[in-house]
């Protein structure tokens, strides 16, 4: 990509927009992912955050002159260069091989739509070499940890109804991450019609719109109830006047009209808890387990993946709680289990 003469001197104020052309690529790029690749939203921001993030960055390494606050066109001018220079300056700047590898699937997706779009003649990410992801995963808890983690959480309430239903519904959350293996973006996802209390399972819709059901075990299933009880209605708008429905078949009067008020688990104002509070709650309670540097809702996941193969679990089985498309991505949790067998082997056998 050719470069323009000095810029002026940087402004303080709003950094450069994308040009015309390279906007309206993007706004169908999202239109493509959301209506025809049926992507998340989540998904989506993230696409076309590494897309953005790809112009503007060569613009700024090519030094190119923004006009009325817009870059000048960059995305029909790449080439493989280009994309190998954005990657170089990524990783000498200290991202992750995970973070290089998404971003480099996020472009060569963009890339591929645009070449069937006719935006271009030819894709220059064909031949760019992605950075291979790390296998490693982030720390699993012990079971004397977990358990340890739980029991905290379920421990006597606090007299204040509102920090008392609080109390209950982190209690909750922490056990139906840990029986589930849950996304938290799946999690703050349930409403209380995904529940089924007989059997003990939730109906739990994933990536891509795709729907599984996933089981629970009993001290999940009391911390539920105990929330739905005692806890939920505090914080419901108006006050504990509901009772939660006892089948998947019930919902709340009014959800319709507000479907936050059938979200399972609620923020203390009500609406649907978010994604950021689950992580504030998990993370506190890792942080008082004092012997742990694990932090993330996603710490639970790895834990609840690695504890039912280390119990016995098929793979196929954990696959399909964890709602992974890929056995592959599975197999990363048997490293973990196979780690600890051999710290057993080492220690406890003779000849080890």
């Amino acid at each position: 990509m050719p470069s323009s003469t000095a810029p002026p001197a940087p402004d303080a104020g709003t950094p450069p927009r994308l040009a015309a052309r390279d906007r309206a690529w993007v706004e169908g790029f999202a239109d493509h992912l959301m209506h025809e690749r049926n992507r998340s939203d989540q998904t989506v921001r993230a696409y076309l955050s590494d897309v953005e993030g790809l112009v503007t960055e060569v613009a700024g390494h090519e030094q190119l002159v923004p006009v009325e606050g817009a870059w000048p066109e960059v995305l029909g001018g790449l080439d493989l260069a280009d994309l190998r220079g954005w990657l170089g300056r990524l990783s000498a700047a200290g991202r992750s091989r995970s973070t290089l590898a998404r971003k480099t699937a996020s472009v060569r997706v963009f890339m591929a739509w645009a070449v069937r779009e006719g935006h271009l003649e030819q894709d220059p990410s064909l031949r760019l070499s992605s950075p291979k992801r790390s296998s490693t995963l982030p720390d699993a808890l012990s079971a004397a940890q977990a358990g340890r983690l739980l029991d905290t959480a379920g421990s006597p309430a606090p007299e204040d109804a509102r920090k008392r239903a609080v109390a209950l519904r982190d209690a909750a959350l922490l056990e139906v991450l840990y029986a589930t293996g849950l996304r938290v973006s799946e999690l703050v996802g349930l409403d209380r019609r995904d529940v089924d209390h007989e059997r003990r399972t939730l109906v739990v819709t994933g990536k891509g719109g795709k729907q599984r059901t996933v089981p629970f075990g009993a001290p999940a299933a009391t911390a539920l109830e105990r929330w739905l009880d005692h806890g939920r209605r505090v914080l419901v708008p108006g006050g504990p006047t509901e009772q939660h429905p006892t089948s998947t078949s019930s919902s709340a009067p009014g959800s319709a009209a507000d479907p936050a008020r059938d979200a399972l688990f609620l923020g203390v104002r009500g609406g649907r808890l978010g994604v950021r509070q689950v992580r504030e709650v998990v993370n506190r309670a890792l942080a008082g387990l004092g012997d742990t540097a694990a932090r993330g809702p996603h710490v639970l996941r790895h834990t609840a993946a690695t504890h039912l193969l280390d119990g016995g679990a098929d793979l196929r089985s954990v696959q399909e709680l964890l709602g992974h498309s890929s056995l592959q991505t599975t197999q990363l949790y048997t490293h973990i289990s196979v780690e600890r067998l051999r710290e057993g082997y080492r220690q406890a056998h003779p000849r080890a």
